[in-house]
């Protein structure tokens, strides 16, 4: 099931992508007189209970005579970030050993962990506005992992069983702020620098997130071209790994790391970094793709 938060006026709503279109959750349960989560937030929190109930729902309105009632045009939709209130939003540096290495950086032999924070969310075809004391913009493509059931040092085995679902990230960086200081977190957690979306895929979907087409492009032009399968640290052990130090919980994020291809590891020379009117596109396998536009 793809999932997303679209606008309502001053807050956001739950919708389902379908073929058809996009059914705005809380409308067609009021006509279907059926009570259901309104947010991505509150579906996880309801757990099986809710994705079956949402199941039901596009059985019944698909299959009934008017279905375009219960549906919203794509193009008329404005998107919010796909998970809307995460505690934690975790991120996983140098996962990618060609990444590692473009940025001259030892290969890690451990998950490399930092944060930012809920100021960076932002949602499908939102607008990033860039800081302006700083001039190294850059784009990491991310496959994001959200968590479904509260995980506190799981196993590896186990670690698949605690996600709610996928989704795509930006990890957008300022990489003169980011290497300021030996701290990364001023050049990652600027307002909107944490692009979401535009679909949460429930699990189901996607059984082995090891092995997915990852790609970026700017203005068009393809930067990033890698799978998955090359992270150093899987799913499973990024997940596992974290839940030894803190517990995780349901709706938090995880940006499980950036392959090759980033601005940072061209030649000084080559380094041409993002500006205001840049498009930056990620699209990931069975997910869908997320365009942000730079301003």
């Amino acid at each position: 099931m793809k999932l997303l938060h679209f606008k309502k006026g001053d807050r956001l709503g739950l919708g389902i992508q379908t073929e058809q279109g996009i059914i705005d959750v809380e409308q067609a349960g009021e006509q279907l007189n059926i009570s259901l989560p309104n947010t991505v937030d509150a579906l996880i929190a309801s757990r099986d209970e809710g994705i079956q109930a949402l199941k039901q729902l596009v059985d019944n309105a698909l299959s009934s005579e008017n279905p375009q009632q219960f549906l919203v045009s794509e193009e008329n939709v404005e998107y919010g970030p796909c998970v809307q209130s995460p505690e934690k939003i975790i991120c996983v540096g140098l996962n990618y050993i060609n990444h590692a290495e473009e940025s001259k950086m030892a290969v890690p032999t451990s998950p490399i962990l930092f944060s930012k924070f809920n100021n960076a969310l932002a949602g499908h075809k939102e607008v990033v506005y860039l800081p302006e004391d700083a001039e190294k913009f850059d784009y990491e493509a991310e496959l994001l992992i959200v968590i479904g059931k509260t995980a506190k040092n799981v196993s590896e085995e186990e670690a698949l069983s605690y996600v709610f679902g996928y989704s795509i990230g930006n990890d957008l960086s300022a990489r003169d702020l980011q290497f300021r200081t030996g701290q990364w977190l001023l050049g990652k957690t600027s307002d909107g620098f944490a692009p979401v979306g535009p679909y949460l895929v429930t699990a189901d979907e996607i059984p082995n997130p090891g092995n997915l087409e990852v790609k970026c492009e700017v203005n068009g032009e393809l930067r990033q071209s890698a799978n998955t399968k090359d992270m150093i640290f899987s799913c499973a052990t990024i997940i596992s790994y974290a839940s030894r130090y803190m517990t995780l919980k349901p709706g938090d994020i995880i940006f499980s790391g950036t392959p090759d291809g980033v601005i940072l590891g061209y030649p000084e020379s080559e380094q041409h970094w993002l500006k205001s009117g840049d498009e930056i596109t990620v699209s990931i396998e069975k997910i869908g793709t997320l365009t942000n536009t730079l301003e």
